[in-house]
């Protein structure tokens, strides 16, 4: 009697295992936005509120700054050994990451080894999200069903939605049955021990991934040496996927991980309120990205590239300035539900573009570079930022602008990457 064969697993399947560290990711990313006020008074407290929070954004960026480093050391790993191997290596370097910020005492308690063993938790977040992203990102693109690369790569992202709204509804319950002084005190730690939680769950998950056919097939996996060379030869490439980046990871952290502080401390709602804002800007980037990837697939990465760069550009100011003028619940949702469908619709194409343009062989430590150098230069340091332009304009529209720079930015480099003829940058990338 012949043994049965093992039925391989279903798409879907794969999907939610393969994202289910990105999850993770952006549970604890957002968790830290959010709870970034009590974070400064726990872990860097100062006689200035302003430079309090102002440090606390600023250990936000530093993990930002380890992401181009973990891009070629773990992306060259991916693409040397494999894509299943490499996306377990990254789960376990965040979740130490994870572990330390929930666990760290306070300034109080244990002095200036307070702050700095938060740094070391976000450089290690930092370290492992370089990678994260892009090997998800790639993974989805090689295991897509031909023609469909834009739908199945957009849940890379919307699974990071789906981490926002879990966050959202944990702070919530939080508002609802603690008093402000015990989430002052020791209640903001508590969705940071839920992260701990669903770790050991995520790591089984993954490590059941397969490995793709794609990558099977290759016959030659360059060493590290290859890979660098590879990337240095091909440093337009990056150098224009770093640019059609920065639209993402601005908007992105602009209207997730900022929103509650901005709606709490900047426009002075309540901070119930703000949350449920997050959680509404989460369920419409689920919505958007999915149905916009489809969307790519059928019209081109192009036009909606285009599209979402010259709008941002005409409306963010014009839409945060409307919404300083007539504060209140309503009309802050408009504007950020405005916002997440731009963000959603330009990422839902710029992500699989990026996959589409970088050479098959350095495809994990090209995406990874590109984007990793994006939000450490500019999306990882947006709540930093904006928080600084209030501050000296006095113009608390003044995130608007910054947004509008960075779809400027991604206009220019859908411009580079494709020309009118239909030829994109990757027929000049070089072996």
């Amino acid at each position: 009697m012949q043994g049965s064969i093992a039925k391989p697993p279903s798409k879907l399947a794969t999907v939610l295992r393969v994202t289910s560290g990105n999850f993770l990711e952006m549970f604890d990313f957002f968790l830290y936005g959010f709870y970034a006020s009590y974070i400064a008074k726990a872990f860097f407290p100062s006689g200035n509120e302003y430079a309090s929070l102002m440090l606390t954004f600023a250990t936000f960026g530093a993990g930002f700054l380890m992401r181009p480093v973990g891009a070629v050391i773990l992306g060259s790993y991916i693409d040397r050994i494999g894509r299943s191997k490499g996306l377990v290596l990254t789960l376990a370097i965040m979740a130490i990451g994870t572990v330390l910020i929930a666990f760290v005492p306070s300034y109080d308690s244990i002095g200036i080894l307070a702050p700095f063993l938060v740094l070391i938790g976000r450089l290690l977040q930092g370290f492992s999200a370089g990678v994260e992203l892009g090997g998800v990102s790639v993974y989805l693109s090689e295991m897509a069903t031909p023609g469909r690369k834009g739908f199945y790569v957009s849940w890379q992202s919307a699974s990071q939605q789906a981490a926002i709204m879990a966050a959202a509804i944990i702070g919530y319950g939080l508002n609802q049955v603690l008093a402000p002084e015990q989430i002052h005190d020791w209640g903001w730690r508590v969705p940071f021990f839920i992260g701990c939680l669903i770790v050991p769950v995520i790591f089984v998950i993954r490590r059941s991934l397969q490995e793709t056919d794609e990558f099977l097939a290759r016959k030659h996996h360059p060493t590290f040496k290859e890979i660098v060379l590879s990337i240095a030869m091909n440093w337009r490439l990056v150098l224009a996927g770093m640019m059609m980046v920065v639209m993402t990871t601005v908007s992105f952290y602009l209207i997730t991980v900022y929103t509650p502080t901005y709606g709490r401390n900047v426009l002075k709602l309540d901070g119930a309120d703000s949350l449920l804002l997050t959680f509404c800007v989460g369920l419409s980037n689920f919505f958007w990205l999915p149905v916009m990837g489809a969307l790519s697939d059928k019209v081109g990465r192009r036009p909606l590239l285009l599209a979402f760069t010259i709008l941002p550009i005409l409306t963010a100011y014009p839409m945060l300035n409307w919404l300083v003028n007539d504060i209140s619940f309503q009309n802050m949702l408009i504007a950020e539900l405005w916002l997440s469908f731009m963000y959603a619709s330009y990422n839902a194409a710029a992500l699989v573009a990026l996959t589409e343009v970088m050479p098959p062989q350095v495809r994990t430590v090209g995406f990874s570079l590109a984007y990793s150098l994006a939000t450490a230069l500019f999306g990882g340091f947006t709540p930093l930022i904006s928080t600084w332009l209030i501050e000296v304009t006095g113009d608390k529209a003044a995130p608007g602008l910054w947004m509008a720079g960075a779809a400027f930015c991604g206009l220019i480099s859908v411009l580079m990457l494709y020309r009118r003829d239909g030829v994109t940058m990757r027929a000049w990338a070089k072996a």
